[in-house]
């Protein structure tokens, strides 16, 4: 299946969302762990939109709180297709206490959607169409433009997909091709930051 980006269509655009995708056509693409392994066995019992699989697994639990903060659960609910490369609570600890405080106030409402609209790509793509996109982007790795419109760039480390954002931080997929009824699901390890 071909992978498609798209520009900026529209701001208040999902931080959770994908495209169908049969259980028996996923390709794993990072490294086996039990937390990936379980947190994919939990979503995949669910086959919800990306928000109700969300809701369902006790490990998005700050990015389902994230989400109705920044008031993109509406949205995220929606037919889609879309990609989401979702944090899982621990990523959200990566992230100072201050900092989440603010993000989750009114005040920090814009701050929060530019962020999740940052993990979300529109249209499918599945671990095995990614990684073909990384091997043939090549050393540079290959670029994905978010929803907010931003570009994350993703690279092989290994038998791992990682995830670079503007900042050169970057996020490891523990989890891929969780399904839902609008879209896909690939759980990451770190809350990636727009520049």
């Amino acid at each position: 299946m071909k992978f498609h980006t798209i520009a900026l269509t529209s701001v208040a655009a999902l931080a959770l969302a994908a495209c169908s995708q049969d259980a028996e056509d996923t390709a794993p693409v990072a490294a086996d762990t039990e937390m990936a392994d379980a947190t994919s066995n939990d979503m995949m019992a669910d086959t919800g939109s990306i928000v109700e699989v969300a809701q369902g697994n006790p490990d998005f639990s700050t990015l389902v709180s994230a989400v109705t903060s920044a008031q993109l659960a509406e949205t995220l609910s929606g037919p889609g297709p879309y990609t989401v490369f979702a944090p899982t609570n621990a990523a959200f600890e990566k992230v100072p206490q201050a900092t989440r405080d603010e993000l989750m106030s009114e005040a920090g409402r814009e701050d929060l959607s530019g962020i999740l609209t940052y993990h979300v790509v529109q249209g499918e793509t599945n671990a095995a169409a990614l990684t073909q996109a990384i091997q043939a982007a090549g050393a540079d790795g290959y670029a994905l433009t978010t929803v907010n419109g931003a570009t994350l760039t993703a690279m092989m480390d290994g038998q791992n997909v990682v995830l670079r954002d503007a900042a050169g931080n970057t996020a490891t997929v523990t989890a891929t091709d969780v399904d839902a009824s609008n879209g896909v699901i690939h759980v990451i390890d770190t809350v990636l930051m727009p520049s």
